[in-house]
């Protein structure tokens, strides 16, 4: 299992969870999940990326828990969730699947916000009954639906066979990330993050990811490179806002603009000039004041405390 990622104090600091616990999804696998603010208040779930944990979502916990309840889980083997053999997008589907069951009350409601990997898992579990049930509305981050690896340009090469073979080879290395130095600062922010992002802000991205076991980073790189849940788009019929930064290269901007024109309830698309693909990261201010938004829009009733004992 992998451990939780240490990150020096300040705004990149996930706070304390008010309590702990673990769903588990069909397969049997346990994943770690995290609630955050007082219960009974609004609920929001948070789906992090490929190679993340929560502590990904540091900003928004610290900012939504003060007046939501905000429940982040590490998908499987990632963070705390145990590593399983079984890596699929209907995995991931099952995994959200379990994580809204064990945090929400019967028929209780939430905004789900998912950032690359984790807006991947909230396609796949479109139309699903946990979903239809208890979600509300959606925050897609930096992510695509399909064609991932073609789409890239972590390589800087016009699109093609080339192109696409070697970015195969680079987001689907085995090779250890190694400790964080300054080459793997730059190697990082090179490929996810955006050409202003701070030091700070790339050192805590850089101690998210390198935490995550290669094992998994590469089980899950296959994964995605086979990615094409298209057809599941239609299938997210809740009210879906759209948020992708202009300088992502692993999910440019052309997939949040396909998912746009393709989801029947759009709430809107943003596209932020000069961000990278860590956009939750990056752009702390706009992500938690897009969910926060949805939230004030969609949730309209509260689940008494009680509810959640």
């Amino acid at each position: 299992m992998s451990r939780p990622t240490s990150v020096a104090p300040g705004p990149y600091a996930p706070p304390a969870p008010a309590r702990e616990l673990t769903a588990v999804s069909a397969d049997g696998a346990r994943l770690h999940v995290e609630v955050h603010g007082p219960e009974g208040a609004p609920a929001v779930v948070l789906s992090h990326g490929w190679t993340c944990s929560t502590a990904f979502w540091a900003a928004q916990l610290r900012a939504l828990s003060a007046d939501h309840r905000v429940i982040a889980y590490d998908q499987r083997g990632h963070g705390r969730s145990p590593a399983s053999p079984a890596c699929t997008a209907d995995a991931l589907a099952d995994d959200l699947e379990a994580v809204l069951e064990a945090a929400l009350a019967p028929g209780e409601r939430a905004v789900v916000a998912g950032h690359s990997m984790g807006g991947m898992t909230v396609l796949a579990a479109a139309g699903r009954p946990a979903v239809r049930e208890h979600v509300a509305a959606v925050l897609l981050c930096s992510t695509g639906a399909s064609r991932l690896v073609a789409s890239s340009t972590v390589i800087p090469l016009p699109a093609g066979p080339v192109r696409t073979w070697l970015t195969r080879r680079v987001l689907g290395s085995r090779a250890p990330l190694g400790p964080v130095t300054p080459a793997a600062l730059r190697v990082l922010k090179y490929g996810t993050m955006g050409p202003g992002s701070t030091p700070d802000a790339v050192a805590a991205c850089a101690r998210i990811v390198h935490a995550c076991p290669r094992r998994v980073r590469h089980a899950w790189s296959r994964v995605l490179d086979a990615l094409d849940l298209d057809h599941r788009i239609r299938e997210l019929t809740m009210p879906v806002e759209v948020v992708v930064g202009t300088a992502d290269r692993l999910t440019p901007p052309v997939h949040a603009r396909a998912l746009a024109a393709a989801l029947p309830h759009p709430a809107g698309l943003t596209e932020l000039p000069g961000v990278g693909h860590m956009t939750p990261l990056e752009a702390p201010d706009l992500v938690t004041g897009k969910i926060r938004a949805l939230a004030a829009t969609h949730l309209t009733t509260a689940v008494p405390a009680e509810e959640h004992a």
